[in-house]
């Protein structure tokens, strides 16, 4: 791996692994927060009530600061309103921001890749602001309860505020954070009985909720649109039990020759939970042309494709071709260094969030009982295969055995790491390229036709049955 710079070098590693300033104290004051809340603030003890005081002492410095530190001392005095919950949620979310911020920095001055133009959205018009003091009234009766004294009762109180904002196109968006937070919660009452309680995931989920329920948060972004050269980079794959969803890292080249910039595509489709692995790709293939530029190696023409301000695409058949083969590490090598990084829209500030793409070569693998790690240039850095789906040929065998790397950056637990997303290796002494979403729009690949085989069956018997019940 070399230094990054504007010739087309791949990135630094040793930024990566520099100390940021105060990133440390901000997370320890999230995680001092996040345990008070777990058992609940309607009585809060006095290490709940210097955990709250610690969340104000933490943004003392910003605009937030006579808001929470008001919000602190009310809570402490178990007298904390709905207003004072919000402030914390506010707060807690400010900081994990600036974690986010300072994490972004230090991955663009690792990749030496160039940053779009901020954009502060405007705020929008306030709509069914009964629903919204609902959906925060139950938020709020969750943080005095906390994780520990949630039943089956306080959960529930949340199915007739979803049902009722769901019907509404500009709620859709709270509603259905609010919709898997409850199942979530629903599926591991009564919390006393709870041995591990995922307490970052459901704080964060908590506050997420409660700043969407301010009026105007949950807006949607100014759409404009995109015409010219998608170069696929590669697929991520989300799977739920219920839902899945195939986001394609791409470099997106301007008709108009401005500057080319990243952006993602995001499809998805419900699914049945016996539909697994390569079946995946069947419930999207309405979505053929994008899976098809992915799994052919092919770019894609867009004509007046939908975009956010945060570089997401908005896929639609209509306005898209299929396009001349383009290689994805070609695409890394050439066109990555030189593309715009998008925007993050104020909201989704969270260090969960970032997923950077990137090109690695050069590397050392090492592999021991911690598991895969790339040496670039001396500088240790974390290989995730947890995150290879098993809907594709890219294994962790094949990770380890790759020369070239194309992934997605993330950070966790304190230090980054990389989630490959397509490799090049060697396999019966030839060069070959392998990609996590080889199989997106179909395959040769034996394996690959078992596991279709398999999920074709699985959807044919439960269309079959979903016909049954559905002629009675």
């Amino acid at each position: 791996m070399v230094p990054a710079d504007p010739g087309g070098g791949v990135m630094r590693a040793d930024r990566l692994a520099d100390p940021t300033d105060g990133l440390d104290e901000a997370l320890t004051a999230v995680d001092a927060f996040d345990r008070a809340l777990t058992d609940g603030l309607l009585r809060p003890r006095p290490d709940q009530a210097s955990a709250v005081t610690g969340l104000a002492h933490a943004v003392a410095g910003s605009p937030l600061a006579a808001r929470v530190a008001e919000a602190a001392e009310k809570t402490a005095a178990g007298a904390a309103g709905e207003e004072h919950l919000v402030s914390l949620a506010a707060a807690r979310t400010a900081l994990l921001g600036s974690v986010h911020d300072a994490l972004t920095a230090r991955v663009e001055e690792a990749t030496g890749r160039p940053r779009g133009g901020e954009s502060v959205p405007e705020p929008g018009e306030s709509r069914s602001v009964n629903l919204l003091t609902a959906a925060r009234s139950w938020l709020a009766d969750l943080a005095r309860h906390g994780w520990r004294g949630i039943d089956h009762e306080v959960v529930s109180g949340a199915a007739p505020i979803v049902s009722a904002m769901l019907t509404d196109p500009a709620l859709r968006r709270p509603a259905t954070l609010l919709d898997g937070f409850a199942a979530e919660l629903a599926a591991s009452c009564p919390g006393s009985a709870l041995e591990r309680i995922p307490v970052r995931r459901w704080a964060d989920l908590w506050s997420r909720a409660m700043v969407l329920t301010l009026p105007g948060a949950a807006s949607v972004s100014p759409v404009g649109t995109a015409t010219g050269r998608l170069l696929p980079l590669g697929v991520d794959l989300h799977e739920h039990p219920t839902a899945v969803q195939a986001q394609v890292h791409a470099v997106f080249e301007p008709a108009d020759g401005s500057a080319p910039r990243l952006v993602r595509a995001s499809v998805s489709a419900p699914k049945p939970d016996t539909v697994v692995g390569a079946g995946l790709w069947q419930l999207l293939r309405p979505h053929m042309s994008l899976l098809a530029a992915v799994g052919e190696g092919r770019a894609a023409e867009l004509s007046g494709m939908p975009v956010t301000a945060e570089g997401d695409l908005i896929w639609s058949e209509e306005h898209a071709r299929p396009g001349k083969p383009a290689d994805a590490f070609a695409t890394a090598r050439v066109a990555l260094p030189a593309a715009t990084a998008p925007v993050t829209a104020p909201l989704d500030r969270h260090p969960a969030s970032i997923a950077v793409p990137v090109f690695l070569e050069g590397y050392a693998v090492r592999k021991d009982d911690d598991g895969l790690t790339f040496t670039v240039a001396g500088h240790p850095l974390a290989v995730d295969t947890d995150r290879v789906p098993a809907a594709g040929p890219l294994t962790p065998e094949a990770v380890a055995a790759s020369g070239a790397c194309i992934g997605l950056l993330r950070w966790d637990a304190g230090a980054f790491s990389v989630q490959p997303l397509a490799v090049e290796t060697t396999v019966r002494k030839k060069p070959v390229a392998i990609h996590a979403g080889g199989w997106a729009g179909g395959t040769a690949d034996k394996a690959g036709i078992r596991a279709e085989k398999a999920a074709t069956d699985a959807v044919a018997v439960l269309r079959e049955r979903a016909g049954r019940l559905l002629r009675k």
